[in-house]
């Protein structure tokens, strides 16, 4: 009863910080579907949005902890709701969504991945695992597993294991961690169409936005916003909302003086969309009438 009790005391601290939580059962794997969410494909849509395979965003709608990483909340209400409390009794630990709290973990499985990690990675928060180490940072990614030998990235549509706070300053996501990510990610096949790599990811450098008013945190914050929301469209709407995201971040640019190099994050909008379905011709049409609907000296 103990541990039951400290596992429910964690979640409800880290969910008071923002952090999306659920109870994992022994083995570190997230508790079964309920009745009302098993099968669902056969048996018609269920109370949680119908995802089960968790590859929609979203918080789940079942009342139960369903659907692993979709789960996870910061409601304190449903962390200690009738509906949680048999699982709250079963667990055998706590996890988190990094991608719900604006984060990203690089797990790193072992020894030799820690040693790639220190020679490569800028220093960050660290937390110490049962095999290796969990690498935090600032800003949410896509998800990837095995995207080098020993490591992981878990961001957006995944959950991770909480095993502690860790040590050290949390830094800003590095483009060395979303380039892996992009290394692992290939075009869905189109009728028959070969599926291919997605080119090199551009990134937004000061150096060439010399009359933007705004700072790399603000434009990197903003983009990986409008990329998870283009993430969460795997089924329609991808074209549309890269539409949208390409339109909002140059909204917040008229009144810079310019240049924003803003031509230097298009090729991400793009490749998101492309990542979901939407044909690269129409992703790019999209994103280049987003940026073309607002006045803005993007270079």
């Amino acid at each position: 009863m103990t541990t039951v009790i400290g596992h429910l005391r964690t979640a409800r601290w880290l969910a008071e910080f923002g952090l999306p939580v659920l109870p994992l059962r022994e083995g570190k794997l997230p508790f079964g579907n309920c009745s009302a969410c098993t099968s669902s494909k056969t048996a018609g849509p269920c109370r949680c949005g119908d995802r089960p395979n968790m590859k929609f965003a979203g918080p789940c709608r079942c009342p139960a902890p369903c659907h692993g990483w979709a789960a996870a909340t910061t409601d304190p209400a449903v962390l200690t709701s009738r509906a949680w409390a048999r699982s709250w009794q079963q667990a055998g630990a706590v996890a988190y969504h990094p991608g719900g709290g604006g984060f990203t973990v690089v797990d790193l499985d072992n020894p030799d991945a820690v040693t790639w990690a220190h020679q490569t990675l800028p220093a960050t928060r660290t937390v110490p695992t049962t095999r290796g180490e969990h690498w935090i940072y600032r800003g949410a990614t896509q998800s990837a597993n095995g995207v080098r030998p020993g490591v992981d990235i878990k961001s957006l549509t995944v959950y991770a294991r909480w095993y502690g706070p860790g040590t050290g300053n949390m830094t800003t996501l590095p483009d060395a961690v979303r380039a892996l990510v992009v290394k692992e990610e290939t075009t869905p096949a189109l009728r028959g169409e070969v599926d291919s790599s997605s080119p090199a990811r551009a990134t937004w450098d000061r150096s060439v936005a010399t009359g933007c008013r705004h700072n790399d945190t603000f434009v990197r914050t903003g983009l990986t916003r409008g990329l998870a929301r283009i993430a969460a469209c795997p089924e329609e709407g991808a074209g549309s909302t890269a539409y949208g995201v390409a339109r909002f971040l140059a909204k917040q640019h008229t009144t810079c003086p310019g240049p924003c190099g803003l031509e230097s994050i298009e090729r991400q909008i793009i490749d998101a969309a492309v990542a979901v379905g939407v044909p690269e011709a129409y992703a790019e049409r999209a994103v280049t009438r987003g940026f073309d609907a607002v006045a803005v000296r993007a270079s």
